[in-house]
């Protein structure tokens, strides 16, 4: 009477037990309570025996021919039952010793998955579950049962899934918005108020001179090009220590960032380094330069609008000084030997006048050639008027009785011609005083009239060549001229609260996503 009641409650846990998908003991419907222990050997040979090793039983699992997916399905297993595994098959035989069935989880995704072929079969022979090219029919699973099975997996999906989520939330929280709080907590609360005084200017040559309108270089003349080498040299300037030096030197640009109106992360020691110094002037100076339209941009960024203004006319002063002297000493040297030359050719020419105007004064010539010419139209008249008693004297003598008074009249008048035509012919060769002749005379005063000449040519071609050296340095010179003056600000330009905190949202969204991918990718491969 005890018996009957206990073997059907024990049949009905059992189909219970099949029916909710609980591991199967692999021997189907066989009832081993009245069997002896020999013929349930004989019934059970997929079953390890007590007198076969560890190493024996997992000959036989290897033997069975198992699918990597039903080994990977019996090592899931094996973890969920905190059981510690060598291999694959050591978890099959252990589970199997535990009366636990390795493959619940691939019958488990055929109950999902909706394979009803399978899941209607009825229950398998223990060689069949061992095998399972060889299987049997399951026992049908009822609608409820499967219900009541696919609503728990759904409810740990959900459970993980939530887990899953509050943890991806949490570092989120952890690695994004907190830091993200903290960047704008400080740009909307702690950082200080910076107005930037913007201004633009551009650096123009003068006109080219005739000497070099010619030349390839007039093509940009007027262009940026003409002046790229000099804006670059000037921008290169205005981000300089020099600048930074004579600025501080000036308007204090030290101690205006050193004061205790400024927030502590832009703050700067009084007694900071030169390199200290100068990262904060290339953070609060930001020049550009346009090689498209030769335009040079300048931002100077201050605490008040005022001292920002005041920074930024103080170094545009220094860029004209800067652009001044790039040309100053090529104009120098040019204009320099043009009036050198110019100087030593017109003190030339002075000497020659004084050489000139001497001879004049120690020889009393003042023209030497119109003296010879006077003297010798008086050596011709006398010779004529000689040719002419001469003429007279041979009418008288043809007379056989000449009249002797007139003959000798006659003779006297050429006497004193031919005298004084010796006179004068005797002046033309030699001085009466013992000094140098006419021909002498007039060979110095023609030789200092030539050098005269000469310096005279000398001093107009250093004169045209200081004019077109003049020319040529003003063609040299440049000049900065503001297309856009610095205006003090009126309203604060930095810090921008909502760019600035929204780059770091996005900045650290990519690290983390970053990190998050490799570390996905790392566990990926290990677990591999």
């Amino acid at each position: 009477m005890t018996t009957k009641p206990k073997a059907k409650k024990f049949r009905l846990k059992r189909q219970q037990s099949d029916s909710l998908g609980t591991p199967d003991d692999g021997f189907g419907d066989i009832d081993f309570r009245n069997t002896p222990p020999q013929e349930q050997q004989a019934k059970s040979p997929g079953r390890s025996n007590a007198s076969l090793s560890i190493e024996q039983e997992i000959a036989q699992i290897k033997a069975e021919g198992l699918s990597g997916r039903q080994l990977r399905s019996a090592r899931r297993v094996a973890q969920r039952h905190d059981l510690k595994v060598k291999s694959d098959f050591d978890a099959v035989r252990q589970l199997r010793a535990m009366g636990i069935d390795p493959f619940a989880g691939l019958d488990m995704l055929a109950v999902v998955g909706g394979k009803e072929a399978e899941a209607n079969t009825p229950n398998q022979s223990p060689l069949a579950k061992v095998n399972p090219t060889k299987s049997e029919p399951k026992k049908p699973i009822d609608e409820a049962q499967r219900a009541a099975e696919i609503m728990r997996i759904q409810r740990d999906i959900a459970r993980r899934r939530r887990r899953q989520v509050a943890l991806l939330s949490v570092r989120l929280f952890f690695f994004v918005i907190m830091p993200t709080m903290i960047v704008a907590f400080y740009y909307f609360a702690v950082a200080t108020s910076l107005y930037a005084t913007k201004s633009e200017f551009v650096i123009q040559q003068a006109g080219m001179g005739a000497s070099s309108s010619s030349s390839l270089s007039s093509m940009f003349s007027g262009t940026g090009l003409a002046t790229q080498q000099d804006s670059v040299g000037v921008q290169s300037y205005l981000t300089s220590r020099d600048a930074m030096n004579r600025l501080n030197q000036d308007l204090g640009f030290i101690d205006h960032f050193s004061s205790r109106r400024i927030d502590a992360l832009r703050r700067i020691d009084p007694n900071a380094t030169q390199e200290e110094a100068f990262r904060l002037y290339q953070n609060m100076v930001k020049v550009g330069y346009d090689p498209t339209e030769g335009l040079i941009k300048m931002e100077v960024i201050a605490a008040d609008p005022q001292t920002s203004q005041a920074f930024s006319e103080a170094l545009i002063g220094y860029a004209e000084e800067q652009v001044d002297q790039l040309t100053a000493r090529l104009r120098n040297d040019q204009m320099k030997g043009a009036r050198e030359s110019y100087e030593e050719a017109n003190q030339r020419l002075i000497e020659a006048q004084e050489r000139v105007v001497l001879l004049q004064e120690q020889l009393n010539v003042i023209a030497p050639d119109i003296e010879i010419a006077n003297k010798m139209n008086a050596i011709a008249r006398i010779e004529d008027q000689i040719r002419s008693e001469r003429v007279r004297l041979d009418r008288l003598m043809s007379n056989a009785r000449p009249n002797e008074t007139r003959v000798q009249v006659i003779e006297g008048n050429i006497a004193s011609l031919q005298r004084e035509l010796d006179v004068l012919r005797i002046s033309l060769t030699e001085n009466g005083r013992g000094d140098a002749s006419m021909a002498r005379i007039s060979a110095q005063l023609s030789v200092a009239q030539i050098d005269l000449q000469t310096r005279t040519a000398l001093l107009q071609q250093s004169l045209g060549q200081l004019e077109s050296s003049r020319i040529e340095a003003d063609s040299q010179v440049r000049y900065l001229s503001n297309s856009v003056r610095p205006i003090a600000p009126d309203e604060p330009t930095y810090p921008r609260a909502f760019e600035n905190t929204l780059l770091a949202f996005l900045v650290f969204s990519g690290i983390y996503l970053m990190i998050s991918l490799t570390t996905s990718v790392l566990r990926e491969q290990v677990s591999a």
